[in-house]
């Protein structure tokens, strides 16, 4: 006789979309930004059968499957590939660098994954604020401690640069700028609490915005001296909002201070450097790189590379100068998503950087006798011959070049684990 699951237990070929599930499983071993969530689709429901549990936990009271939802079916595993003839040394380093670019792009698959999950959930928070503040409160904890979660430990992190960022640009914002802020934290050794309000408080630095116009959402040079008051009340909006979702007191000074500045020229307290928590002077440097890099006229944005450039350059009196140069030296010269010239000539985009090892980066080549689907992944690390002549404009770039290495408008970063560098990369 089969034995019963408990009640809050599910096996995985029952599943439907609505149910409230818990994957009690290891950070790296799931896709999602959440441990616990509600099934939105199908492709998550064969996601979660794929992660080879038998059973899940479930939240009945918090579920509303559709009772018509067809299961998804279940792919067969493809029968074993019959055993390969002998390699030359070129098949096998052919073959090798094919495995390490597969491999390269299902990391790079699942980053993707996960941000556009996030952004999602931040999205989620960001709607029920106006109506369920409290619940909207309760769901960025949530979403907070996944970052966290995934961030804790020993293990060196890799900043990836996302070449299909989903999210409206508040949530693209918020997201980007939660995780470098957390990088950031992991640099510092901040506690876990403190790593908690750093990250709740950066998810949701502008809910303030809200309470705004949209027109005076985003500070632009022509505002009159009455807009630029009005933009600045956001502010004192999300210290409001922070209070009815019942935030954490550290996270409500995150959203507090975010455009404070070191020297006293921030808003709306003109607080300096040591009167700010660390999380708000490191969310204040993150959350202006971001809007450089990303801002909301595209046509004035920075290239990462010109953005820490600036930030170098200007930013020496405005940011604590401890957290700035540890901004620097995480993310590189050359941060992610730069366009560069090998001294080599030959033209690359910056792919990720090793946050403990940023001064050799993994880069994409760009190589007309290699069709843009092989494309050479350089790790510099293990090219000691190779370095990284200057940073280019991408409208500097010649136009084959620019079209093969396509580099986004739009730049959006996440994190995974180190991966040691392999040869085939090389």
């Amino acid at each position: 006789m089969k034995d019963v699951l408990p009640p809050s237990l599910i096996e995985v070929q029952k599943l439907r979309v609505g149910m409230f599930i818990h994957l009690d499983v290891g950070w790296m071993a799931h896709p999602f930004p959440m441990s616990s969530f509600k099934i939105s689709s199908a492709d998550q429901i064969a996601t979660i059968r794929g992660l080879g549990k038998a059973s899940i936990r479930w939240s009945p009271d918090k579920s509303d499957p559709d009772p018509a939802d067809a299961a998804v079916a279940v792919v067969e595993a493809p029968a074993p590939v019959a055993e390969a003839r002998a390699e030359t040394p070129q098949a096998a380093q052919a073959r090798r660098h094919r495995e390490a670019l597969a491999a390269s792009r299902a990391r790079l698959t699942l980053c993707e994954r996960q941000f556009a999950e996030a952004t999602r959930a931040c999205r989620q928070v960001t709607e029920l604020v106006p109506s369920q503040p409290e619940r909207a409160g309760e769901q960025a904890e949530a979403l907070g401690r996944t970052f966290v979660d995934k961030m804790l430990g020993d293990q060196e992190m890799c900043i990836r640069l996302l070449t299909d960022a989903a999210g409206d640009k508040a949530s693209h914002h918020a997201v980007n700028v939660t995780v470098i802020s957390l990088l950031m934290g992991r640099t510092f050794g901040l506690s876990e609490s403190e790593m908690m309000d750093l990250g709740v408080g950066s998810l949701m630095h502008d809910i303030g915005k809200l309470e705004l116009p949209e027109r005076v959402r985003h500070r632009e040079e022509h505002f009159t001296a009455a807009e630029n008051q009005f933009y600045q009340e956001h502010v004192a909006h999300g210290v409001t909002l922070s209070r009815k979702m019942g935030l954490q007191p550290g996270a409500a000074l995150v959203i507090a201070q975010h455009h404070e500045q070191a020297d006293g020229s921030g808003f709306p307290l003109k607080l300096n450097s040591d009167r700010m928590t660390t999380a708000a002077r490191i969310v204040s440097l993150v959350n202006r790189y971001d809007n450089m890099c990303n801002p909301h006229v595209p046509s004035r944005a920075l290239t990462p590379h010109e953005a820490l450039s600036l930030l170098f350059a200007q930013g020496k009196n405005r940011y604590d100068t401890a957290i700035l140069g540890a901004f620097i030296r995480m993310m590189g010269v050359y941060p992610p998503g730069s366009t560069v010239q090998l001294t080599d000539d030959r033209y690359a985009l910056v792919m990720s950087v090793n946050s403990t090892r940023p001064l050799k980066p993994t880069v994409l080549v760009h190589d007309p006798k290699v069709p843009r689907d092989d494309a050479l992944l350089l790790n510099l690390e293990r090219e000691p011959r190779l370095g990284i002549r200057r940073s280019l404009k991408p409208q500097q770039l010649p136009s084959e070049t620019l079209t093969y290495l396509s580099p986004r408008p739009r730049i959006a970063y996440y994190f995974e684990p180190n991966h040691e560098p392999e040869d085939a990369l090389s």
